[in-house]
């Protein structure tokens, strides 16, 4: 008797929970391919790539078993995990980023980049207003001074 309450992947064959985290060797191949240098291991780039094989893997598994919630909670708590790491990774190194995410085919890099660039358009916007805001203030002073001498 299984208590599928308790156990919240006691409905996986064998061969889903072999394959419900990533193996050992995948996931030596994938430190091997995205490491910054030899000793590498833990860098955001290696963990982007783990993670999103992780993702590709759930995303899979939820396919074939629609109602398993637990896997689904896990799924978004790793979407959200790389989601951060490309931000520091993207705010850090935009070269590394750009790259990591070309190799990677990953389409919310895209649109990251998309936010990112309106943000400094905005960003842009208001430091313009700023300056034009202090001139008129410059000007202002001068033209009280100019009266105050006369």
């Amino acid at each position: 008797m299984t208590f599928s309450w308790i156990w919240p992947c006691a409905h996986f064959s064998d061969k889903d929970k072999k394959k419900a985290m990533l193996a050992k060797k995948d996931k030596q191949k994938l430190i091997a391919k995205f490491r910054t240098h030899d000793s590498d291991t833990g860098s955001p780039q290696v963990q982007i790539a783990i993670l999103t094989e992780e993702i590709k893997q759930l995303t899979e598994h939820l396919k074939k078993h629609k109602h398993d919630h637990s896997s689904r909670r896990g799924l978004l708590k790793k979407v959200g995990e790389r989601r951060k790491l490309l931000k520091y990774l993207q705010k850090e190194d935009e070269k590394s980023f750009k790259d990591l995410t070309e190799r990677l085919k990953l389409k919310i890099a895209k649109r990251m980049q998309e936010e990112e660039d309106e943000r400094l358009r905005i960003e842009e916007e208001l430091n313009k207003k700023d300056e034009i805001k202090a001139e008129e203030e410059e000007e202002v002073e001068e033209v009280a001074d100019d009266k105050d001498e006369e």
